[in-house]
């Protein structure tokens, strides 16, 4: 069966990334290859290499950058996305407001949309920023995915950690000086196979699920 899970990202510093890529990892565990998108970038890169992100984003810019109507081929798609004042991020936001299109047209309608993120400190907006994600996804009629507590790693009191029922989640450091922590990558490990999942028993049923 022919399943495609996109995960459509952006990432300033490199957490995302990384995230992304244990998501990626998880949907492999499922049988599946996820095809990886990062969105438009809407700072100057002047104003990224005094940022101090110069480094990591030439390596970020290898990988594509999806247009709104790409999103319609994806059977699942799942999000990533860092944290700003408890939010997404303006090129996330960016990127999705251009989606009206598809929105029109239902194209994401029946699919299931997942989302992960980062902040910078341990209560810095993670689970406002799912939130505020998924309302979006709702508007283009796609079926939520978070991260059930059958990933027992959510519960873990042996570290600070991020992982909440609505994603996976890592915490990056005032000088984002923190990477994902094993429990976290472990998260996202799992919600891109629980995604995954999901997509592969709706593959094909869109037309069923909508009528």
């Amino acid at each position: 069966m022919s399943v495609r899970i996109f995960i459509v990202y952006y990432s300033l510093y490199g957490h995302i990334h990384k995230m992304a890529q244990a998501v990626s990892e998880g949907i492999r565990d499922a049988g599946f290859e996820a095809e990886l998108f990062r969105v438009p970038e809407t700072l100057p890169d002047a104003v990224i290499e005094k940022m101090g992100a110069k480094s990591f984003q030439t390596e970020f810019q290898k990988l594509p950058v999806i247009t709104p109507d790409e999103l319609a081929k994806a059977d699942a798609i799942l999000f990533g996305t860092p944290t700003r004042f408890g939010n997404m991020t303006g090129q996330m936001r960016s990127f999705l407001d251009a989606t009206g299109g598809i929105w029109s047209r239902g194209a994401l309608a029946g699919k299931v949309g997942s989302v992960f993120t980062s902040s910078g400190t341990q209560h810095g907006g993670q689970e406002s920023t799912i939130l505020s994600m998924h309302i979006t996804l709702l508007h283009h009629g796609m079926i939520i995915a978070g991260l059930p507590y059958t990933f027992t790693g959510q519960t873990t009191m042996d570290e600070i950690s991020g992982c909440s029922p609505y994603g996976a989640s890592t915490i990056a450091g005032g000088s984002n000086e923190r990477f994902p922590s094993a429990n976290e990558l472990a998260g996202a490990r799992y919600q891109g196979k629980y995604v995954a999942g999901i997509a592969r028993e709706l593959a094909g049923k869109q037309s069923e699920i909508l009528s």
